[in-house]
């Protein structure tokens, strides 16, 4: 099998609520970037990329020109053995690997249908019948996020995830903290996140404030030093996010401490050959795993739902349904939540059709 043809479309993303987070940031309406992969078989291969604006050192706009770098290597090359392909990707052209992130999506599905198998198969076999989700909530009112999290609770969600930062008033997120974990009771996990929002002082008086809640506290700052000291400061448990992205800074936040969970995002670990390493090595560790990509729509969601049914309970804290917090839907048949979990897609490759009438016209064509 070689790879014939590879062709990007760009489709706006519009979130259902305007996303809050720390910093000014704000995700409402964004670009995801799509890939196919075409082979001489007739078999194709889906690949996506979405950014949130001003998050990490990603942009829509740098997937073409990275694809356009990387094509005279991916056509007329084999796309079964996604790793090897990867590894003369990474000769090829250093860095970029948000941009790579969706190659090798496109380059795992081609080698699971080529197998005839769904994508776990490959990633370790089916570990779990289901994966529990998080439900992410956007900083605004406390009042307003404690309503948002009692409604998904009602639905069977028992993970919640609440940004925080967005007003840099450290009392409010105090308060963000305790409506949420008050409407949701007891039992359910409970989680700040500051998306490296707050200096090490602001998330510890947070922490300090709400000691008495059992909540968890994510990636308050930039750095695993200052995330370390926090951690150390509040004797609350640490989620790690942003700053950690491959295997050194995995090992790094390990050795001091501040890692109780992490954050395993496909974009972030330049796809899913590397995450695989990653998710490995955590599973090591004995590190819980957040299971997901930065934002997208369904052929993202398809893609980390295989991976989370592919590790085992005792290393995933849960999965993201990146499809639920927008529209347009790419791929309709990917699954939804019921009650607070989902299943992966059980067809060949990624298992999703992906609607050509939602993609509209290509941006951009290699051959």
């Amino acid at each position: 099998m070689k790879i014939t043809k590879l062709t990007l479309w760009t489709v706006p993303l519009t979130s259902h609520d305007t996303y809050y987070m720390a910093e000014g940031k704000t995700c409402e309406t964004v670009d995801t970037v799509v890939l196919r992969a075409d082979t001489d078989t007739g078999l194709s291969g889906w690949g996506e990329f979405c950014a949130i604006p001003h998050y990490l050192p990603s942009y829509a706009g740098g997937v073409a020109p990275a694809v356009a770098e990387m094509a005279p290597v991916l056509i007329g090359a084999d796309p079964v053995g996604p790793e090897a392909l990867m590894a003369r990707l990474n000769s090829h052209l250093k860095g970029h690997g948000y941009a790579k992130s969706i190659v090798d999506m496109a380059l795992w599905d081609l080698t699971a249908q080529a197998a005839g198998l769904p994508l776990y198969a490959l990633l370790g076999g089916r570990a779990v019948a289901d994966m529990p989700l998080y439900h992410s909530i956007t900083c605004i009112d406390p009042d307003e996020m404690a309503r948002m999290a009692r409604e998904a609770k009602d639905k069977g969600m028992t993970q919640f995830q609440a940004k925080l930062g967005a007003d840099a008033d450290w009392q409010a997120d105090v308060e963000r903290l305790r409506a949420v974990r008050a409407a949701v009771g007891p039992g359910p996990l409970v989680y700040g996140d500051w998306n490296c929002g707050a200096s090490a002082l602001e998330a510890t008086r947070v922490g300090r404030a709400v000691r008495d809640l059992d909540v968890m506290l994510e990636q308050p700052c930039e750095t695993i030093e200052e995330c370390a000291h926090v951690r150390a400061a509040t004797g609350l448990p640490m989620k790690l996010d942003e700053a950690a992205y491959d295997i050194a800074t995995l090992l790094e936040a390990h050795g001091k401490g501040c890692m109780d969970a992490v954050a395993l995002k496909l974009s972030k670990f330049s796809g899913l050959s590397a995450m695989r390493a990653a998710r490995d090595l955590c599973l090591t560790l004995g590190t819980k795993m957040c299971i997901e990509d930065t934002w997208g729509s369904d052929i993202v969601t398809a893609t980390v739902l295989h991976l989370a049914a592919a590790t085992p309970t005792r290393g995933l804290m849960n999965t993201c349904d990146l499809s639920h917090y927008v529209g347009p839907r790419l791929a309709p048949d990917t699954p939804t939540r019921t009650n607070g979990r989902i299943i992966p897609p059980e067809g060949p490759g990624l298992g999703i059709t992906v609607d050509a009438d939602v993609l509209g016209a290509p941006t951009h064509v290699f051959d």
